[in-house]
């Protein structure tokens, strides 16, 4: 791939960039409200119909919880007061507040720092094992824990012990999957924006606490909620297993190979519809243009199927499906 075939992206896309207000606002609302209803079905439904309500809230809970990617791309004039909304229904309520992740995503589309020690969001996995993969997937179950200690135990100790705070910006506070990041952007934690979330996370992690030891109805609430957390977290990451090839070997790549090492979804499958949700099927036309929203990436794909050369590049991030995917990766793995 050619930086023309990059040029001729943008040029096929570039009335895409302009998010709907009311496409947003609609998703969120609807999916909150199957992800609560879910969760009420959950906890307090009769026998079979508590799975039925828990599976309803994991795929809500996933697709609510995809938001956050999408913030990272919003300014902040597209679409007023979305940001706080989601905070207020998905990012308080579940710990996963949008400034762990708002400052560290776009680093990953940088392109003298994807695919190297600096890309939060990128391992070498292809150039390790399969029991690396399997460890990376499994890990996902341990969110749930991780976001609580963050904000019921290491928030409250970075006031008390001011000392630790920088420590706890740096290592603490950012979304990533390389545990080597180091996050530098110091400025964004004195923002009211920050702050105010971080406190909202503390405050309601104690109350979360209080309700999971009252027994009863409640904590069936608070653990129903973890398990859902878990779930949904884990399939996160396996649909990040997937996102590209990892087989980076930690110099810059050039914006030909980091297409090359990404993976798109495409139809006609409708899976992905749940494990790739608001747009995550279409991760590297996501690298190709960033700034179109999820809501019109079908069409973006669409118009670069029908507008690029058959033979061209862009074909050839397509992978039938997930298991599909996978096996890819695997076979990576091993051939190593």
């Amino acid at each position: 791939m050619s930086d023309d075939f990059h040029a001729e992206a943008r040029r096929l896309t570039a009335d895409l960039g302009r998010p709907s207000r009311a496409t947003y606002w609609a998703d969120l609302a609807i999916t909150s409200l199957a992800l609560f209803a879910g969760l009420a079905l959950a906890v307090l439904g009769p026998g079979a119909a508590r799975l039925a309500g828990g599976a309803v809230a994991v795929f809500a809970l996933y697709r609510a919880m995809s938001f956050i990617h999408e913030l990272t791309h919003l300014r902040a004039d597209e679409i007023p007061g979305f940001k706080l909304a989601w905070n207020a229904l998905i990012g308080v309520p579940f710990l996963v507040p949008s400034f762990l992740y708002e400052g560290v995503h776009n680093i990953h589309h940088v392109q003298q720092r994807y695919g190297t020690p600096e890309d939060p969001e990128y391992l070498p996995l292809a150039r390790g094992s399969w029991r690396g993969l399997v460890g990376f997937v499994a890990v996902s179950f341990l969110a749930p824990l991780g976001a609580f200690l963050r904000f019921a135990v290491i928030a409250p100790l970075s006031v008390a012990a001011p000392r630790l705070r920088p420590a706890v910006f740096a290592r603490f506070s950012a979304m990533s999957i390389n545990p080597g990041f180091r996050r530098k952007d110091v400025a964004s934690a004195a923002t009211s924006a920050w702050r105010a979330q971080e406190l909202a996370c503390w405050l309601w992690s104690w109350a979360l606490a209080a309700l999971a030891v009252s027994g009863g109805i409640a904590a069936r609430a608070v653990f129903t909620g973890v398990a859902v957390m878990a779930i949904a977290t884990f399939i996160n990451q396996l649909r990040t297993l997937v996102a590209h090839a990892w087989a980076s070997d930690g110099a810059p790549m050039s914006l030909a190979d980091q297409f090359r090492d990404s993976v798109n979804v495409p139809p006609p499958g409708w899976l992905p519809l749940l494990w790739a949700p608001v747009g995550l099927r279409y991760h590297a036309l996501h690298h190709l243009v960033p700034r179109v929203p999820y809501h019109n990436l079908a069409e973006a794909h669409r118009r670069l199927v029908q507008g690029l050369p058959a033979g061209s590049g862009y074909h050839a991030a397509g992978h039938r499906s997930l298991a599909h995917a996978v096996a890819v990766l695997v076979r990576r793995t091993r051939a190593r």
